[in-house]
């Protein structure tokens, strides 16, 4: 599992995370972005080390890189009250992205060092690492740009759903199971509302056979892995049988990844570069 687990975060760090960037349109990331590269390859690389100095100081270096992009978070949630109030959920999601791989660098250090943090072992912070890469970034990230273009209130709700629901999960890993079994059905209802919302109206709406593609298989891929999200909650709170976290790795992980995040911001990236195309055209 760990050669699993590891490639879907090197995914995260390498390409979802400077895509995303690039796809928030604001320019205070455009410098972050062509520096993080020289973040995420040494993070990258302490992933396939063993536990140690070595592995440990590789982390620190994604976790400096993960800090410096989450201080570009409260300057912006200042900002926050000066926006019209269509605007303000799209603005929450994209500060919850800006964040989450903080704390995804925070387990990975942990993990690397060979440490426990706040009594979790090392599976569950190895495991830590994905999640808040995709279930917080990517996941984010996508809710706020399909908010800011349909601008409805599903949108809305979505945009504040995602980041609702990643922070009721993190509080779930202190207080429990069945306050992460919450959380977990948040998230659900905000991925479930930003599938349904990207396959009839963002998806509907191209032209491109490609990004019509993309757009269609992110959508059916987060439909199906947040069922297994919701089912591995439901019985780790209740008891019920349940897939393992191996099998969820397998599935709910890769699925999100691949199928949701890469294919996600790979459509967006298609949708951003006509429309500059389209502007400068205009011009």
């Amino acid at each position: 599992m760990s050669v699993l687990v590891n490639s879907i975060v090197m995914l995260g760090m390498l390409v979802v995370v400077p895509a995303g960037l690039r796809l928030t349109g604001a320019a205070g990331l455009d410098r972050m972005r062509r520096l993080w590269p020289l973040f995420a390859v040494p993070g990258a690389v302490s992933l396939w080390l063993p536990r140690g100095t070595a592995a440990t100081a590789l982390a620190v270096c994604y976790a400096l890189g993960a800090v410096l992009l989450a201080l570009h978070a409260p300057p912006r949630l200042l900002r926050l009250r000066d926006l019209p109030t269509s605007r303000a959920p799209a603005e929450i999601a994209l500060l919850t992205a800006l964040v989450t791989p903080s704390i995804a660098a925070t387990a990975l250090v942990a993990e690397r060092s060979g440490h426990t943090l706040f009594g979790f072992g090392l599976g569950i912070l190895a495991l830590t690492v994905p999640h808040f890469h995709f279930a917080g970034f990517a996941a984010a990230l996508v809710a706020g740009l399909v908010c800011r273009i349909t601008d409805s209130r599903a949108g809305r709700f979505a945009a504040l759903s995602v980041p609702l629901g990643t922070l009721l999960v993190l509080i779930g890993y202190f207080i429990g199971d069945w306050a992460e079994l919450a959380g977990a059905a948040v998230l659900t209802a905000g991925m479930w509302t930003v599938a349904l919302l990207t396959w009839r109206q963002v998806r509907a709406g191209q032209r491109d056979r490609v990004t019509r593609a993309l757009l269609a298989v992110s959508s059916a891929v987060l439909a199906v892995t947040m069922v297994l999200a919701l089912s591995w909650a439901l019985g780790e709170a209740t008891g019920l049988p349940h897939p393992t976290l191996t099998w969820m790795a397998a599935t709910h992980g890769l699925g999100n990844a691949l199928g949701f995040a890469l294919c996600s911001v790979l459509a967006w990236q298609r949708l951003r570069d006509r429309t500059d195309h389209e502007e400068g055209r205009t011009a």
